[in-house]
């Protein structure tokens, strides 16, 4: 007996308080009123888990559509073209009224199994690596690189202003100078 039943059972057959049976199970109390209505609407069928698939899809690409796809495909293929979602959408334009993205295009070809979708290449640690298992230079270099710690970002003052000398030996701070706060 599952839990809905259970709850279902309890509240129409014992008489026990929705809100009593949520307390002791951890379960919202609307999730029992809703067993309750399914189970009054039909029966104990109603209570098993129901499916979250829509009921329409209005916005699916028609039959027809996906058939001037796969027909235009084959045409293509035939004559020796790149038959790729990019170029079936070119192709597609003076034939259907509203032609489907390419992405659309492709998932049609992909779900007809007429093309194999191919795997992303991920960088795994092992790619940096050679035959003999040592670690490449540039890959090495990337990951240990080193930065001064504290850069000195403090701006120079090169002989211009105020109390600065007309030709300076050195780059002076400015906070060093004479006229800075």
């Amino acid at each position: 007996m599952g839990l809905g039943r259970y709850m279902v059972d309890a509240v129409v057959l014992e008489g026990r308080k929705p809100s009593e049976l949520a307390r002791a199970h951890g379960i919202s109390q609307s999730w029992i009123y809703e067993l309750v209505n399914r189970f009054q609407r039909g029966g104990y069928p109603a209570l098993e888990p129901q499916s979250r698939r829509p009921h329409s899809s209005p916005r699916q690409v028609s039959p027809e559509v996906q058939a001037a796809v796969v027909e235009l495909r084959q045409e293509l293929l035939f004559a020796g073209h790149d038959a790729g979602a990019q170029t079936i959408a070119h192709h597609l334009v003076g034939r259907v009224d509203n032609v489907p993205s390419v992405a659309t295009i492709w998932r049609i070809l992909s779900r007809r199994g007429l093309i194999r979708p191919e795997p992303h290449k991920l960088r795994s640690p092992a790619s940096e690596r050679d035959v003999a298992g040592r670690q490449h230079s540039l890959a090495a270099r990337r990951r240990h690189r080193r930065r001064d710690p504290q850069p000195d970002r403090r701006p120079l003052a090169i002989g211009i202003g105020v109390g600065c000398l007309a030709q300076p030996q050195s780059p002076q701070r400015v906070r060093d100078l004479p006229f800075s706060r």
